[in-house]
């Protein structure tokens, strides 16, 4: 197959997204598929490539660390053309998002989507941020997932979310596959030592982008208030944010400077010894879809504290780990640490009960499902595309993209002053 992928976030950009991306691109280019990648520029990125088109972008849009893309469609029309492909996969549904539908629409290409982020939970990186705001991101998204052939949800909580919110387009819930013998065999000791962490240190670690929507105020006073208790565990935060200094300010006040190790970003075979490195992950966002580090921290066969919400549920129990009620105090999350680590050779074993029940997140066992689904629907289109496509057959579909699109657009804003089905709907 044939596969381009539009993406507002890719390499050297760190998050959730654009790791799924890449983890994807690689893994369908192992098996022999061709890939293409259309993506904004961003600091310290290559230039375009054969493989990767990058698209001019303003940098550190609203003092964030994403890129907003200048509209370019000649050259984004050329670099497909000359590559011909078989299916559209987009990952956002605005900026490169628009671009991908113009793309599938004008060459009647099936155009999938996979509904990554909460965006209405992303509204204060754009001016005039409020709840009639949160309530268009929440529209164009529902309008954009309907302009779409299909439809992918990282988690079931998400997939019935998006039923709830009138998404009419067909459903598939595929998580963002992770690397199980990557995760699995990392070298926590090297990495203690290369922070200076004692080997008999007990480590409640974090991953992530320290971002406010992440709920990192609620989660550093409670790992705090697990430390103040605990003067031989340590705080091991991995990744970077506009939350770091009040991560590190917390904690500080709370348990002292020398309790709390701040990694930066890490990737790969590092990211992969920072997991085996910490003894239980802590995790207090109710922003996600998925929460794909819950999985890699499994994999890893770290046990795992959360927050009970969307996309959290679906991979993390009392079972395999500790699932707080939403409404927990940072009093029960200190204590659910308490309980987790105290006997070390219980944490070892259900680290390893953890790592088994994420077995069904394997990068191979989700490249498959998303592979069948694409040629399920190249298939299909292939069936219906008349032998030969005039001049005339693609501009009344750009005309048609082009009003839909405004029609998507004119729908969010109305929901900013109306209600709709959508905007009502709200995770659980």
């Amino acid at each position: 197959m044939k596969i381009v992928m539009f993406t507002n976030t890719y390499l050297p950009h760190v998050g959730g997204v654009a790791r799924s991306v890449s983890t994807y691109e690689e893994e369908f280019r192992r098996r022999g598929h061709e890939v293409r990648i259309v993506a904004p520029t961003f600091e310290d990125a290559e230039a375009s490539t054969e493989n990767v088109l990058r698209v001019p972008a303003v940098q550190k849009f609203n003092g964030s660390d994403f890129s907003v893309t200048i509209p370019q469609p000649g050259l984004v029309a050329e670099f497909l053309d000359k590559f011909s492909p078989d299916i559209i996969h987009s990952h956002h549904p605005f900026l490169l998002g628009d671009a991908a539908l113009r793309a599938a629409w004008t060459r009647r290409l099936p155009v999938v989507f996979t509904h990554h982020t909460m965006y209405e939970q992303y509204t204060r990186y754009v001016p005039l941020d409020s709840e009639a705001m949160q309530r268009v991101a929440i529209q164009m998204a529902t309008e954009y997932c309907n302009l779409c052939t299909h439809v992918i949800a990282p988690s079931q909580s998400i997939a019935e979310l998006l039923a709830q919110r009138q998404v009419a387009a067909p459903i598939s819930v595929v998580p963002t596959g992770i690397d199980l013998e990557l995760f699995g065999s990392g070298d926590g000791a090297a990495f203690r030592r290369r922070l200076g962490i004692g080997a008999g240190a007990l480590v409640v670690g974090h991953v992530g982008r320290l971002a406010s929507e992440k709920n990192l105020d609620y989660l550093a006073r409670a790992v705090g208030r697990f430390l103040a208790a605990k003067p031989q565990a340590t705080l091991l935060v991995v990744g970077s944010g506009d939350e770091e200094d009040a991560i590190r300010s917390t904690t500080t006040e709370m348990a002292g400077s020398d309790r709390i190790f701040m990694a930066g970003q890490q990737t790969g075979r590092d990211l992969a010894d920072a997991y085996a490195a910490m003894d239980v992950f802590a995790f207090s966002s109710q922003s996600e879809t998925q929460g794909m580090v819950l999985a890699e921290a499994m994999a890893a066969r770290t046990p795992v504290a959360a927050l009970d919400a969307p996309g959290v549920r679906d991979v993390l129990s009392d079972a395999n780990g500790r699932l707080l009620p939403a409404d927990a105090t940072e009093e029960d999350f200190a204590t659910a640490l308490d309980e987790l680590t105290r006997d070390r050779g219980k944490l070892t074993r259900l680290g390893e009960t953890a790592r088994q029940s994420v077995r069904g997140y394997g990068i191979e066992v989700c490249a498959d499902r998303i592979l069948q689904l694409f040629a399920e629907l190249i298939k299909h289109r292939a069936l219906r595309r008349a032998a030969d496509y005039t001049a005339w057959d693609r501009l009344r579909a750009r005309l048609e993209v082009e009003w839909n699109l405004l029609s998507q657009k004119a729908s969010a804003l109305a929901a900013a002053v109306v209600s709709t089905d959508a905007t009502r709907s709200q995770l659980d």
